[in-house]
């Protein structure tokens, strides 16, 4: 599912903190945690946000592999890994976001840089919020960005900045799939 990822328990442990312990400190239900380790779900954003900032660590560090202290180059927009998550909390198997990460490895930084690729998905949009930033540059197709009450559509060339404590929702609309690149900014 996200065989990429840095492993959280790996994390969680280092750190000599239970389960239980990141439950309560995350507010993400123990039972998603213990699914999430064992490889079983495929996790939306908001949890991984939470849990990384219980953890006291950047989200990107859940997508990291090597360290690199000096620039990450990434040419073309080709990464070498793909992550894949849910665009719903509620839906842990299935995925309609493909993940690129533009810094990963890069351990010093404070945004995480992506190009996502959306895929059109119908359904009820559930909003989430977690603590910080986001920068999405439309580069293909289109998106619409559901944001408290007011709902936003952005094309190819657009760009929209909001706070993501905000509820919100991202997603391809016109039933094509869009293509973005997305900079995220999460404190921990």
């Amino acid at each position: 599912m996200c065989e990429n990822m840095t492993n959280e328990e790996d994390i969680r442990t280092r750190q000599d903190m239970s389960i239980e312990d990141l439950a309560e400190r995350s507010g993400v239900k123990q039972e998603v945690l213990e699914a999430m380790e064992a490889g079983e779900v495929i996790p939306s954003l908001t949890p991984l946000t939470k849990m990384a900032r219980a953890l006291g660590v950047r989200l990107g560090t859940f997508l990291d592999d090597t360290p690199e202290l000096g620039p990450v180059i990434t040419r073309g927009g080709k990464t070498e890994n793909s992550l894949y998550f849910s665009g719903r909390e509620d839906v842990t198997n299935a995925t309609n976001l493909e993940f690129h990460s533009l810094g990963a490895g890069k351990i010093d930084r404070n945004i995480d840089p992506f190009l996502i690729d959306i895929q059109f998905e119908e359904g009820e949009k559930e909003l989430s919020s977690h603590e910080g930033e986001e920068f999405i540059y439309v580069l293909e197709g289109e998106i619409e960005v559901i944001y408290g009450k007011d709902t936003f559509t952005i094309g190819e060339g657009d760009t929209i900045f909001y706070d993501s404590a905000v509820p919100h929702h991202l997603h391809a609309s016109g039933e094509k799939s869009a293509k973005i690149l997305a900079v995220l900014y999460t404190p921990y």
